[in-house]
């Protein structure tokens, strides 16, 4: 079944949880191509576990849909595009950095119907200070932990007082974005927004795969199947917070 594409369902958006409410994001907006499932699950999998390069070139595509549905809300100006960083162990063991892969790939695309200046990706400003692991099967609480302190800004100059784009592959409970975000809004960007691939929507349903299974699958082993407890309502595609 094909994906819809983002641009066709840029108005719907996914309801804020409490835990936003309470405490908003420190980005401005999120948005997704389409849910993580399916054929799109089994393309991020190629890239990142199976090593297969070619399969960045079709998430870049879709994700050039993901960045053009936010590109108007976004001021005018260079936005600085910056992939989520990997650790430099992660990196060294997979060969490349699936997020920088997509950006660049997205922004090929996107460079057909927008100036040159309106992107620029700068790899070198963020870092991850250290390896924190699968985040797989933790609790949203248990990952914002896990990914306290994780990144560091190596040099503002880049992104002060602009607009940045932070790109990743698939957008969970938002701890990676979120403290991407911090991170950078602390060094000086004026404002962060987020896109990704994939947006993972968990539903009641004891037959969709889980984060122990999609475990099991890294490990190259079955995972066991579980229900998992209803987040998000299923509407939309792009997915808006904040």
């Amino acid at each position: 079944m094909p994906l819809v594409v983002a641009s066709e369902r840029a108005e719907q958006t996914i309801s804020r949880c409490h835990i936003c409410q309470l405490a908003p994001p420190p980005f401005e907006r999120a948005v997704a191509f389409g849910s993580y499932d399916g054929v799109l699950r089994d393309l991020v999998h190629l890239l990142k576990f199976g090593q297969v390069r070619p399969a960045a070139q079709v998430l870049g595509r879709m994700q050039a849909v993901s960045i053009a549905s936010i590109e108007p809300t976004v001021p005018a100006g260079t936005i600085v595009v910056v992939p989520v960083p990997l650790h430099r162990h992660k990196r060294s063991e997979r060969g490349f950095n699936q997020a920088e892969l997509i950006a660049r790939a997205a922004l090929k695309h996107l460079l057909r119907s927008y100036r040159p200046e309106r992107f620029e990706v700068v790899v070198s400003t963020l870092m991850r200070l250290r390896d924190t692991g699968s985040q797989i099967g933790l609790t949203r609480h248990q990952r914002r932990q896990n990914l306290r302190g994780a990144f560091a800004v190596r040099d503002a100059t880049p992104i002060a007082n602009r607009d940045v784009l932070l790109i990743d592959d698939v957008y969970t409970t938002g701890a990676t974005a979120s403290e991407c975000a911090r991170v950078l809004r602390r060094a000086g960007a004026a404002r962060v927004w987020v896109a990704t691939v994939g947006r993972t929507l968990r539903i009641l349903d004891p037959l969709m795969p889980t984060d122990s299974q999609e475990q099991g699958r890294e490990a190259g082993t079955k995972g066991p199947v579980s229900a998992q407890e209803s987040r998000e309502p299923l509407s939309g595609i792009a997915v808006g917070v904040g």
